[in-house]
C-alpha cells in the first residue's frame, strides 16, 4: 500500500504537469482523472491508516516513531515498510541499509570524498523529508545541525548528518521499544 500511494501521488503529479501545458480541450479530462487520482489517495491513507491500527505490533512501532518530533505517519509508514529491520541491526548497518552511511572513496593512497549511496531510495527520502522538519522543531536534531554548520558543515551535508543521526535514534527506541524523550533523553 505505500509503494501504490507513492505511485498515485507520482501520478497526480504528472497529471498537474500535464494540465499546465495541455490543450484546453483536454482540461476537464485531466482535472476529472485529478479529482480521481485524490479520492484514491484519500481511500488508500484510510486504509493504510486502518491496516496499522488493526495490528498491535504496527501500531506500537507506529506511536513510537510518531513520538518523535519531525516523524508524521507519511515517515512513519514509509519506514515500517520500506525499512522493517528497524530495531533489529546495530546502527551502522541500519544506516548502510537505508543508504545514509558515508561511504569512502578511497584508492591505495589517494583519499576520496565521504558521500552516501546505495541503500534504499524511498526509506532516504522520507528521511530526508523528516531530517528537514526535524532540523527546525526537534530539539536535538535541531542543536546537532547547528552545531554542524557552526563548525563550517554544508548545509546539505549537517542535513544528510541529521538523516542519520535521526535514524540512528529511530532504531535505538525501536530496539529498546521506548518513546522519544525530551532533553534529558537523547543527547546531541
Amino acid at each position: 500500500m505505500v509503494a501504490r500511494r507513492r505511485q498515485i501521488i507520482e501520478m497526480i503529479g504528472a497529471e498537474k504537469a500535464r494540465l499546465e501545458r495541455a490543450n484546453a480541450a483536454v482540461h476537464r479530462d485531466i482535472k476529472a482523472h485529478i479529482a480521481w487520482l485524490e479520492r484514491r489517495l484519500k481511500n488508500l491513507n484510510d486504509d493504510l491508516a486502518h491496516a496499522v491500527r488493526e495490528s498491535p505490533i504496527w501500531r506500537e512501532k507506529e506511536d513510537l516513531l510518531r513520538s518523535v518530533p519531525g516523524i508524521g505517519v507519511v515517515v512513519a509508514h514509509t519506514l515500517m515498510a520500506e525499512l522493517p529491520e528497524l530495531g533489529t541491526l546495530n546502527r551502522k548497518q541500519i544506516a548502510a541499509l537505508a543508504g545514509v552511511a558515508p561511504l569512502n572513496r578511497d584508492s591505495g593512497r589517494f583519499r576520496g570524498k565521504r558521500s552516501i549511496w546505495g541503500g534504499r531510495r524511498q526509506v532516504r527520502s522520507a528521511l530526508y523529508m523528516a531530517a528537514l522538519v526535524a532540523a527546525r522543531f526537534n530539539p536535538v536534531i535541531r542543536a546537532f545541525y547547528q552545531r554542524l554548520r557552526a563548525a563550517g558543515k554544508k548545509g546539505k551535508v549537517a542535513l544528510t548528518a541529521c538523516m542519520r543521526k535521526l535514524l540512528t535514534i529511530l532504531n535505538a527506541m525501536l530496539k529498546t521499544r521506548t518513546a522519544w524523550r525530551t532533553a534529558e533523553g537523547y543527547a546531541a
